[in-house]
Protein backbone atom coordinates (compact mmCIF):
# COMPACT_ATOMS: atom_id res chain seq x y z
CA UNK A 1 0.00 0.00 0.00
CA UNK A 2 2.75 2.43 0.93
CA UNK A 3 4.70 1.65 -2.21
CA UNK A 4 1.73 2.34 -4.47
CA UNK A 5 1.02 5.64 -2.67
CA UNK A 6 4.65 6.72 -3.04
CA UNK A 7 4.56 5.78 -6.72
CA UNK A 8 1.34 7.75 -7.23
CA UNK A 9 2.83 10.85 -5.59
CA UNK A 10 5.98 10.57 -7.67
CA UNK A 11 4.03 10.04 -10.86
CA UNK A 12 2.10 13.28 -10.41
CA UNK A 13 4.82 15.56 -9.06
CA UNK A 14 8.06 14.50 -10.63
CA UNK A 15 10.93 16.65 -11.79
CA UNK A 16 12.10 16.01 -15.33
CA UNK A 17 14.95 17.46 -17.31
CA UNK A 18 13.05 18.02 -20.53
CA UNK A 19 9.55 17.84 -21.84
CA UNK A 20 6.73 19.82 -23.37
CA UNK A 21 6.51 22.31 -20.47
CA UNK A 22 10.27 22.93 -20.66
CA UNK A 23 9.96 23.46 -24.40
CA UNK A 24 7.48 26.29 -23.76
CA UNK A 25 10.16 28.02 -21.66
CA UNK A 26 13.13 27.07 -23.86
CA UNK A 27 11.46 28.96 -26.73
CA UNK A 28 12.31 32.25 -24.97
CA UNK A 29 16.02 31.39 -24.59
CA UNK A 30 17.07 29.63 -27.81
CA UNK A 31 18.13 29.88 -30.57
CA UNK A 32 18.04 33.53 -29.51
CA UNK A 33 16.54 35.30 -26.52
CA UNK A 34 13.05 36.69 -27.12
CA UNK A 35 11.43 39.55 -25.17
CA UNK A 36 8.50 37.99 -23.33
CA UNK A 37 6.39 41.18 -23.28
CA UNK A 38 6.45 41.45 -27.09
CA UNK A 39 2.86 41.33 -28.36
CA UNK A 40 3.71 38.66 -30.94
CA UNK A 41 4.33 36.16 -28.11
CA UNK A 42 1.21 37.00 -26.10
CA UNK A 43 -0.54 33.76 -27.03
CA UNK A 44 2.16 31.85 -25.11
CA UNK A 45 1.01 33.35 -21.78
CA UNK A 46 -1.97 33.26 -19.41
CA UNK A 47 -3.08 35.38 -16.50
CA UNK A 48 -1.73 36.81 -14.30
CA UNK A 49 1.17 38.05 -16.47
CA UNK A 50 -1.06 38.90 -19.42
CA UNK A 51 -2.62 41.65 -17.27
CA UNK A 52 0.82 43.17 -16.64
CA UNK A 53 1.62 42.96 -20.36
CA UNK A 54 -1.62 44.82 -21.14
CA UNK A 55 -0.73 47.57 -18.66
CA UNK A 56 2.75 47.74 -20.17
CA UNK A 57 1.20 48.15 -23.65
CA UNK A 58 -1.06 50.95 -22.37
CA UNK A 59 1.85 52.77 -20.73
CA UNK A 60 3.92 52.46 -23.89
CA UNK A 61 1.04 53.77 -26.06
CA UNK A 62 0.50 56.73 -23.73
CA UNK A 63 4.21 57.66 -23.60
CA UNK A 64 5.88 56.11 -26.68
CA UNK A 65 9.19 57.93 -26.12
CA UNK A 66 9.63 56.54 -22.62
CA UNK A 67 10.39 53.12 -21.23
CA UNK A 68 7.15 51.52 -20.12
CA UNK A 69 6.76 49.26 -17.09
CA UNK A 70 8.94 46.36 -18.20
CA UNK A 71 12.41 47.76 -18.82
CA UNK A 72 14.40 44.50 -18.72
CA UNK A 73 14.07 40.99 -20.08
CA UNK A 74 12.02 39.10 -17.48
CA UNK A 75 13.28 35.65 -18.53
CA UNK A 76 16.88 36.77 -18.03
CA UNK A 77 16.38 39.07 -15.05
CA UNK A 78 18.77 41.35 -16.93
CA UNK A 79 19.25 43.59 -19.93
CA UNK A 80 22.67 42.40 -21.06
CA UNK A 81 23.89 38.87 -21.74
CA UNK A 82 26.08 36.75 -23.97
CA UNK A 83 23.97 34.37 -26.10
CA UNK A 84 26.75 31.78 -26.48
CA UNK A 85 27.23 31.60 -22.72
CA UNK A 86 23.49 31.37 -22.16
CA UNK A 87 23.19 28.55 -24.71
CA UNK A 88 26.09 26.64 -23.14
CA UNK A 89 24.91 26.97 -19.52
CA UNK A 90 21.10 26.80 -19.82
CA UNK A 91 19.55 23.99 -17.79
CA UNK A 92 15.79 23.43 -17.53
CA UNK A 93 14.11 21.25 -14.92
CA UNK A 94 10.36 20.84 -14.90
CA UNK A 95 8.18 19.77 -11.99
CA UNK A 96 4.61 19.02 -13.00
CA UNK A 97 1.45 18.29 -11.09
CA UNK A 98 -1.32 17.57 -13.58
CA UNK A 99 -1.96 20.60 -15.77
CA UNK A 100 0.24 22.96 -13.71
CA UNK A 101 3.85 23.10 -12.72
CA UNK A 102 7.12 24.96 -12.84
CA UNK A 103 10.15 25.01 -15.07
CA UNK A 104 13.31 26.17 -13.35
CA UNK A 105 15.89 27.70 -15.67
CA UNK A 106 19.45 28.10 -14.45
CA UNK A 107 22.12 29.77 -16.55
CA UNK A 108 24.93 32.28 -16.67
CA UNK A 109 24.66 35.61 -18.47
CA UNK A 110 28.39 35.98 -19.14
CA UNK A 111 31.45 33.76 -19.58
CA UNK A 112 34.09 33.14 -16.94
CA UNK A 113 31.51 32.94 -14.14
CA UNK A 114 31.43 36.72 -13.80
CA UNK A 115 30.14 37.89 -10.43
CA UNK A 116 26.37 38.38 -10.50
CA UNK A 117 26.00 36.52 -13.81
CA UNK A 118 24.30 33.38 -12.43
CA UNK A 119 20.52 33.25 -12.67
CA UNK A 120 17.79 30.96 -11.39
CA UNK A 121 14.38 31.70 -12.88
CA UNK A 122 11.18 29.85 -12.02
CA UNK A 123 8.54 29.83 -14.74
CA UNK A 124 5.03 28.86 -13.63
CA UNK A 125 3.32 26.90 -16.39
CA UNK A 126 -0.25 25.85 -17.05
CA UNK A 127 -1.70 23.54 -19.67
CA UNK A 128 -4.45 25.30 -21.62
CA UNK A 129 -6.26 23.55 -24.47
CA UNK A 130 -3.50 20.95 -24.64
CA UNK A 131 -0.61 23.48 -24.81
CA UNK A 132 1.79 24.55 -22.08
CA UNK A 133 1.62 28.30 -21.44
CA UNK A 134 3.46 30.62 -19.09
CA UNK A 135 1.45 31.92 -16.12
CA UNK A 136 4.26 33.78 -14.33
CA UNK A 137 8.02 34.24 -14.06
CA UNK A 138 9.93 34.66 -10.80
CA UNK A 139 13.58 35.39 -10.13
CA UNK A 140 14.97 33.28 -7.30
CA UNK A 141 18.23 35.16 -7.80
CA UNK A 142 16.84 38.63 -7.10
CA UNK A 143 13.55 37.86 -5.34
CA UNK A 144 10.81 39.25 -7.58
CA UNK A 145 7.75 37.88 -9.39
CA UNK A 146 6.67 39.33 -12.73
CA UNK A 147 2.93 39.42 -11.99
CA UNK A 148 3.59 41.43 -8.81
CA UNK A 149 5.51 44.24 -10.54
CA UNK A 150 3.76 47.60 -10.46
CA UNK A 151 2.71 49.27 -13.70
CA UNK A 152 0.90 52.61 -13.67
CA UNK A 153 -0.49 52.64 -17.22
CA UNK A 154 -3.17 55.25 -16.56
CA UNK A 155 -0.83 57.84 -15.09
CA UNK A 156 1.63 60.21 -16.70
CA UNK A 157 5.24 59.06 -16.50
CA UNK A 158 6.53 62.64 -16.18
Amino acid sequence: MRLSLAFTVLAFATPAFAGPASNAVKFFYTPQVKFEADAKYRDRFTEPVTKLFELNDQAQAKNPDMVACIDFDPGLDAQDFDQKTLDRTLRLVETLNGDEGTVTATFSLFPDAAEGAQREMVWSVRKVDGKWKIADIASKTNGWTLSLLQCMAGQSLE
